[in-house]
């Protein structure tokens, strides 16, 4: 039996990684998608929390929250409408990055804002923010609007012709 050259063995075990990393690569808009559509749920789903009784959000950003330099009953609007609508950017993909960017900021200054928040409340946020972070430098993928409308409008970007 003859032994495999080490040469040999390198490049086919080079071209095997190879071959699983363009598929890896295919799978990246799935999971861009999938980071952008859990973020954007846990988002909306609090904005929502929050309009569903307003008296209790303005008591809670007046007693409980400390937003920096915001009065209670503005920092509750901001709050609730970034939180209802940069959601909805990061699903659709539409304006993913100042989305993104925009969320992170907010989770910081959540964060910043409620001194007894849990730990592993602490955790979520962390986590959040990662994936937050990961959205604004990469972007939101192939399967996003801005990748449709990047295509369509970048100068020199091929046109379809219609027949």
């Amino acid at each position: 039996m003859a032994a495999i050259a080490p040469t040999s063995l390198l490049r086919r075990l080079a071209a095997l990684y190879c071959a699983a990393a363009r598929l890896l690569d295919r799978l990246k808009p799935l999971l861009l998608l999938a980071l952008r559509l859990y973020v954007a749920r846990v988002f909306i789903m609090s904005g929502l929390t929050k309009i569903h009784d307003w008296s209790v959000t303005l008591a809670l950003f007046t007693d409980e929250y400390h937003v920096p330099v915001l009065p209670p009953a503005i920092a509750a609007a901001l709050g609730t409408a970034t939180e209802l609508s940069m959601p909805v950017l990061l699903a659709f993909g539409l304006g993913s990055r100042f989305a993104a960017g925009v969320l992170f900021v907010f989770n910081i200054v959540a964060v910043i804002s409620y001194p007894a928040l849990p730990d592993i409340a602490v955790k979520d946020h962390v986590l959040w923010g990662t994936l937050l972070l990961v959205l604004t430098i990469c972007g939101p993928g192939k399967i996003a609007l801005d990748y449709w409308l990047e295509r369509r409008l970048a100068p020199g970007a091929q046109r379809p012709t219609t027949a």
